[in-house]
């Protein structure tokens, strides 16, 4: 026997008008399979809320505020002769330029470098070598970076060659660790089913194992850019240049405003790389992994 206004109340009326199917439907609830029926966002949307004006301007225009407070105080600040000497001429923007050349350098290196050996570690044999390479990586990260320097420079001699050898080898262990993290998280059964409609081994790997790590892979380039940026201060024990120029001139003539400048400008390189780095990526994800966030 069932209840007066049952049918209405419950929204099983026959007649289905008004009923609470409607508004089952309405509220995206799938009866017959007792399940939220979900729709994904258009894609792109997620990425788009991510990358908001705060993200793109906060930084820069922090940045800008130090660089011109330090301009300024420069301006009016009084400079002896082996101060100025060291500031003229073009020496500030000549040490800036070769930091960014050697973190380029030595990233673009990395990168082509700990990528494919971390992509081959995760194939078939070559993944007993895995511990003896990531060994390898961990002893060149493990090594101060000044000695490093130090037995590269008696090596081959000073200059430019030793320094991008030093920081490219304090820089591939992030890459490589991640690189090879990224690959071996991703799920089997995606895997398998990949390999099960006829793709091919490169087909597999190009068109969903490394997309899948891209996120982990990028993290890892992320670091490795930070690293490259305080570690290219040092090339300059070895003949290499950079921004260390500034800071050893500083610290061995006892000159603030020369140790000032350059620790301010490798701070701000640094901070600044790493927001590009945020930015890519986020903008270099793959947008179904971001389709429920």
């Amino acid at each position: 026997m069932r209840a007066p206004g049952t049918d209405h109340d419950t929204g099983t009326d026959p007649g289905g008008e008004g009923s609470g199917t409607d508004a089952g439907t309405d509220s995206g609830f799938d009866e017959t399979s007792g399940f939220e029926d979900t729709k994904a966002p258009p894609p792109g949307k997620s990425r788009a809320s991510r990358v908001t004006w705060q993200k793109l301007t906060f930084l820069p225009a922090v940045l800008t505020v130090v660089l011109l407070t330090t301009w300024l105080w420069f301006q009016q600040a009084e400079l002896d002769p082996l101060s100025e000497n060291a500031l003229s001429g073009g020496q500030v923007w000549k040490a800036l330029r070769q930091s960014i050349e050697l973190t380029v350098i030595s990233t673009f290196f990395v990168l082509i470098i700990a990528i494919p050996l971390g992509i081959l570690l995760t194939r078939g044999a070559f993944r007993k070598a895995t511990p003896a390479a990531m060994a390898l990586a961990n002893m060149g990260q493990a090594t101060p970076a000044i000695g490093l320097l130090a037995l590269l420079v008696i090596w081959l001699g000073i200059g430019r060659k030793a320094a991008l050898i030093g920081i490219i080898a304090y820089a591939v262990l992030p890459v490589l660790s991640n690189t090879i993290a990224g690959l071996k998280a991703n799920d089997p059964t995606l895997v398998e089913a990949a390999r099960g409609i006829g793709m091919s081994s490169v087909g597999v790997l190009t068109r969903v194992e490394l997309p899948l790590a891209v996120p982990l892979i990028l993290a890892g380039v992320r670091t490795a850019l930070v690293l490259n940026v305080g570690t290219s201060t040092l090339a300059t024990f070895g003949g290499g240049g950079g921004l260390g120029v500034l800071i050893t001139t500083g610290i061995t003539n006892q000159r603030m405003p020369v140790l000032v400048l350059g620790s301010i400008l490798t701070v701000a390189l640094a901070l600044l790389v790493d927001w590009l780095a945020s930015l890519a990526e986020i903008l270099l994800s793959p947008r179904g992994l971001e389709a429920g966030t």
